[in-house]
């Protein structure tokens, strides 16, 4: 692990007084090994295909162990990972804007650099890292926590663009864990059952290296409930841009209805974000069923629906969000929605879609989770892009005629391992 890890959990260890030492500690140990297969075939016309062929196959390997121990008011968690990849799209995924493809987490971002690569030789990549790493003070009405962790804002179920620091990718498939950020994070729970949470976020500028304000992200959100309804309020200072945002959610019969609204005053000038959804279970036969439906309004999305490299290059506002990975769409109006199915108590079938509502192109996705063991659990997915070729779904089309940034349908297996 680089120098800066030993420094980092020098000043974690110093932060817990002398009297703490003393009390019994309680530890947890924990984690995982998962083994995951990646299929993707690609069209004539892609770029993929002159570089990888036709198809293109990638086995993957993760490793993740867990350790927490508490003492008194005190805690720790910290999570060591090992990944190693090897196969056609390791190196090529790359070429895809921000989000829109697949890639290996990195701290070139953060404030501390925990992770390090052993090996990348363009086919083949093996790193280890540190994704968990904090220290936390409990009391009874409050809490705080300094270093490596993970925090999720928002009421979308889908799309989340209350969620300002390191959110999921919609279309991702295992979402067991989120990436961890460094970060001083705090919550203060009030007697009427209301709380206050603040965040800091420290990063580096990518060009200089050196940790900037306008690269970090400051945020206070207000968590509150009036009869059956709770509400949150936002106001953060995120890669230098004040960010605004309200969002609640309320049960209506037997359904729940979620929505935030996100302005932000951008470099060209205020931009909204809206995302709402209903959701509601029932009985299906003898199984259950949840469904949700969500829309999701993005102003940074192209505005005349054109998804051509050249047009996207006059978005620069939005290919910054995407190497970011604030966001993972690049049109502005969506409507997405999913049904979980419970086919047995072990066995979980999960249809997906996902449509641009501006160019009709569309992912439609089925994931299905079997519980094989206590101890082992399978998930697999079909992913199938559909439109015509210069959508989003479809594939972008790049400044050489008649390519594009394409792919046909793909599949995820994955096998995991806990213990």
């Amino acid at each position: 692990m680089p120098h800066k890890t030993l420094c980092f959990l020098f000043i974690l260890a110093s932060a817990i007084p002398a009297e703490v030492l003393s009390q019994e500690t309680e530890y947890e140990f924990g984690g995982h090994v998962k083994g995951r297969l990646l299929g993707q075939s690609f069209p004539d016309d892609s770029a993929f295909n002159s570089l990888v062929g036709s198809s293109s196959l990638d086995i993957e390997s993760a490793f993740r162990l867990n350790f927490e121990a508490s003492k008194g008011r005190w805690s720790f968690e910290s999570a060591y990972q090992l990944f190693a990849g090897h196969g056609d799209r390791i190196n090529p995924a790359g070429l895809l804007p921000g989000g829109l493809g697949n890639s290996l987490p990195n701290d070139d971002r953060r404030f501390f650099n925990l992770t390090d690569a052993i090996d990348d030789d363009g086919k083949f990549v093996a790193l280890h890292r540190l994704d968990r790493l904090w220290v936390g003070y409990a009391s009874e009405k409050s809490v705080v926590r300094f270093g490596r962790q993970a925090l999720s804002w928002g009421n979308g179920l889908i799309f989340s663009p209350m969620d300002i620091v390191n959110p999921f990718d919609p279309t991702a498939v295992d979402t067991e864990y989120k990436t961890g950020d460094d970060m001083l994070y705090g919550q203060y729970l009030r007697d009427n059952g209301h709380d206050i949470q603040f965040s800091y976020v420290v990063r580096r500028d990518l060009i200089s290296g050196d940790p900037e304000f306008d690269q970090s992200t400051t945020a206070v959100k207000y968590h509150g409930i009036v009869g059956d309804s709770e509400y949150d309020l936002l106001v953060a200072k995120n890669y230098g841009e004040t960010t605004l945002a309200i969002g609640g959610n309320r049960s209506i019969g037997g359904a729940v209805l979620r929505g935030d609204l996100v302005v932000t005053d951008a470099s060209s000038g205020t931009v909204m974000q809206l995302v709402t959804n209903l959701s509601y279970s029932w009985m299906w036969g003898e199984k259950n069923v949840s469904g949700v439906v969500e829309y999701y309004f993005d102003e940074y999305g192209q505005k005349d629906g054109r998804y051509d490299s050249v047009s996207l290059g006059q978005n620069p506002e939005l290919l910054q969000r995407l190497a970011r990975g604030q966001s993972f769409t690049i049109g502005r109006h969506y409507l997405a929605g999913g049904l979980t199915i419970e086919m047995s108590p072990l066995w979980i079938l999960v249809p997906n879609l996902f449509a641009n509502l501006e160019d009709g192109s569309a992912l439609l996705q089925i994931v299905t989770r079997n519980n094989l063991s206590e101890e082992m659990e399978f998930i697999g997915a079909l992913n199938v892009p559909i439109g015509p070729n210069g959508s989003e779904y479809g594939g972008i089309a790049l400044a050489t005629p008649g390519i594009y940034l394409s792919a046909d349908a793909s599949v995820f297996a994955q096998l995991a391992w806990y213990f």
